[in-house]
């Protein structure tokens, strides 16, 4: 059964705009599964976040939603202990999106650090539309239509916790208490380094995915970047700044960590030997989970009538929070 709506609320979700990686596993998944034991847990799949940035492209929406929902199961959410479903079978968020637009200041949007770093970053894609730039103002009508308290993400999203707290304060102030001040909630592993030692991501073509091969994981993990400063194999290295070992840090126990660190700094191992062990530990983790994903992908009756019964339920809460909010703001519910 889903947990009683008397627990604390908790909201997240990833946008499908490809296969999750193992940033998402560590950074998100794994404090989803002992999450949904505590609290009473909605995951959106993020679709309409996902054309702030793909609109211009042909994007399989509909084929990379399904992968998405499939890893989350697989990684371990319980459609029977949370609320899995996509964000556009549930149209009041878009409706609380809208409403929301009108009374949040244009200075806010302009000063979210995302907005301007993901323009740079994604320098291919033209990202000078409303969309993109009133991104934060749907993530907040996501979280607020559920009243969460809860939103368990990494650093680089605090900022826009931040901003849904905002929000929620601002209309509050004008039209009475209706949403709480949701919290952001940090995991354990704020962030994995890419393949090239930025942010580990899908848009920057740097991920190690979960539904990858093992060969190509192995692949990735090999020409991984290290320390720039060890050419040589006899020259010392410094874990401290080598992307690997960060990595390392989320999959290695600690015992076999601290050896590793000895060698790198003394040179008895080389980087080529930290990637090998990397990679046994990394496949060693992920491999039931990559073993259920497969039975999941080609299920597809399954998934869909998970997320339909998922949204149902959404929409029955989200409906409820907009009863109270078109009463509020337009005199009708």
């Amino acid at each position: 059964m889903i947990a009683s709506p008397k627990r604390s609320r908790v909201l997240s979700g990833h946008r499908p705009t490809g296969p999750l990686h193992l940033g998402h596993l560590v950074g998100a998944l794994e404090n989803w599964v002992h999450l949904q034991d505590e609290h009473d847990c909605f995951f959106a799949i993020c679709d309409w976040h996902a054309l702030t940035s793909e609109y211009s492209r042909k994007s399989p929406l509909r084929e990379w939603t399904e992968v998405v929902a499939a890893e989350w199961l697989a990684a371990g959410i319980d459609p029977e202990r949370a609320t899995l479903f996509v964000q556009s079978d549930v149209k009041e968020h878009a409706e609380l999106h809208l409403l929301l637009s009108m009374l949040v200041p244009l200075p806010w949007l302009e000063r979210v650090p995302t907005f301007k770093e993901q323009q740079q970053q994604l320098s291919d894609r033209d990202l000078n539309t409303y969309g993109f730039l009133g991104y934060p103002v749907l993530q907040s009508a996501d979280i607020l239509i559920y009243r969460a308290h809860l939103v368990p993400v990494g650093e680089d999203q605090v900022a826009h916790i931040e901003f849904t707290r905002e929000v929620a304060r601002r209309f509050n102030s004008l039209y009475g208490e209706v949403f709480p001040e949701p919290t952001a909630r940090l995991t354990e592993t704020a962030r994995l380094p890419g393949t090239d030692g930025r942010k580990m991501s899908k848009s920057y073509g740097n991920s190690i995915n979960l539904g990858d091969e093992p060969a190509k994981i192995r692949e990735k993990i090999a020409r991984m970047v290290t320390d720039p400063a060890r050419v040589r194999r006899s020259d010392p290295g410094n874990p401290d700044v080598c992307p690997v070992f960060t990595i390392h840090q989320a999959f290695t126990g600690q015992k076999q960590r601290d050896e590793i660190d000895q060698g790198c700094r003394t040179a008895a191992i080389g980087c080529l030997d930290c990637k090998k062990i990397l990679s046994d530990r990394v496949l060693e983790r992920i491999a039931p989970l990559q073993a259920r994903r497969a039975e999941l992908v080609g299920d597809r009756k399954k998934l869909a009538g998970i997320l339909a019964a998922g949204a149902d339920r959404a929409r029955q809460v989200a409906g409820e929070t907009m009863k109270e909010v078109r009463e509020r703001m337009l005199g009708r519910t």
